[in-house]
């Protein structure tokens, strides 16, 4: 059974270098906040103490009786009437308004139950002001620009590294144990100890390193039980064709048919597990020729010596390796007559096609995870190498092998082949 391993994605790196960069980016833009209201609390307070001061001065003119300056009077119309109505109440007060289009600051307090009101050219501090938040924006606009593109450029460098490692993982998963991350942080070091130690350690370098370590091992592992299993079978076939022989040689008697048939069940065990260890090695080669596909599974099933209904709904011709799709076919209907019931219909509908029969169809692991070596349910006799055949020989020829069970009852192999 093939491993199944954790599908990596960047979601969590993204999400944390979001966070970061709008981190950033706050304390940017509130920087440039703090900046503008002290530089404008300073620029506004200096106005306003210059602007009390002349109304201290215009003040001292107006009780002696002198004629104020440019710039003083009493109730003038440009006073903002809020101004107005804060000096008649006996208060003195200053603002910023607009006089004749050019920003001014105003200061006013009481006189005579009127208003006495001076007012300061404002237009200098507030280009000064407008000036500074000019330069903040353009400073902040950078200053987010440059967090966003580093941010994206550490993220998408992390994020193609997590990719290419849960890729090479549904590799390794899918069967491919050869496939590797091979991330360059993750080979070996020519640096001094000191210079070693004093790097950061990479995550996404150690998931890498832990990924390519277990599927070496698995590798390892996998391959060791395939020599096994060809050693083993291959060791068995010359003392069994000794047996088969001896066998061949005892006197007609129940026991003789016995003991012939046990004979015959271990050779054809052998010769499944030899096949099986060439597939699993991936030495299989093809002899590809044209095929009627009608025909062709008519002849798999009369050479499979049992009684199955054929039908042909629609013929097509593929291009196959005959005696490998004959060996599919023969060991799908085989199966379906050992461990399912009759009828045991083939259908083909062009390059499709299903071997169905009607018993209590197929057990729940084998539809979720397909068929697997030496496992059987149900009391049946077997060692489940006939649909794990199967399978590798549709591998072989790139054809699709999947497992149903019909709605009405029976088990359902489909069995789809390539075109051109």
């Amino acid at each position: 059974m093939r491993p199944t391993l954790p599908q990596w994605s960047g979601t969590l790196a993204v999400k944390a270098a979001a966070f970061i960069t709008v981190m950033c980016c706050a304390l940017a833009a509130l920087l440039g906040v703090l900046v503008h209201v002290q530089v404008t609390d300073q620029t506004v307070g200096q106005a306003r103490d210059q602007a009390l001061q002349r109304l201290e001065q215009a003040t001292e003119r107006y009780e002696a009786g002198d004629p104020l300056r440019r710039g003083a009077a009493m109730d003038p119309p440009e006073l903002p009437r809020q101004l107005r109505d804060l000096a008649v109440a006996g208060d003195r007060g200053t603002m910023v308004a607009d006089r004749e289009g050019r920003p001014t600051m105003w200061a006013a307090g009481p006189a005579d139950g009127g208003a006495l009101a001076v007012a300061v050219d404002y237009s200098q501090q507030a280009r000064t002001i407008a000036g500074l938040d000019r330069a903040i924006l353009w400073s902040s606009g950078l200053a987010i620009g440059a967090t966003l593109l580093v941010g994206a450029f550490a993220v998408t460098r992390v994020t193609r590294r997590l990719h290419t490692t849960a890729r090479v993982a549904r590799r390794i998963s899918a069967g491919d144990l050869d496939a590797r991350v091979n991330d360059p942080r993750t080979a070996p070091r020519t640096d001094p100890p000191a210079k070693v130690a004093a790097r950061p350690q990479d995550e996404v370098a150690a998931v890498a390193a832990a990924l390519d370590s277990m599927a070496s091992s698995l590798q390892g592992k996998l391959l060791a039980e395939q020599r096994f299993t060809a050693d083993v079978a291959h060791e068995l076939r010359t003392p069994l064709t000794g047996l088969h022989a001896a066998a061949e040689l005892l006197p007609p008697g129940r026991p003789t048919e016995l003991v012939r048939d046990r004979v015959a069940a271990l050779r054809t065990l052998t010769e499944d597990l030899l096949e099986i260890s060439r597939l699993d090695t991936g030495r299989e080669r093809l002899e590809l020729d044209t095929e009627r596909l009608g025909p062709l599974a008519e002849r798999a099933v009369r050479a499979a010596g049992s009684g199955t209904e054929v039908r042909v709904v629609r013929d097509v011709s593929v291009e196959t390796d005959r005696r490998r799709l004959e060996r599919v076919l023969g060991n799908l209907v085989a199966n379906a007559h050992k461990h399912g019931r009759g009828p045991v219909v083939v259908t083909v509908d062009g390059p499709v096609v299903t071997v169905r029969d009607h018993g209590d169809g197929f057990p729940e692991y084998l539809v979720a995870h397909g068929p697997q070596r030496f496992r059987t349910e149900g009391g049946t006799r077997g060692h489940g190498l006939g649909l794990t055949i199967a399978l590798g020989q549709a591998e072989v020829l790139g054809a699709r092998l999947g497992f149903a069970n019909a709605p009405d009852g029976g088990a359902v192999a489909t069995l789809v082949l390539a075109v051109e």
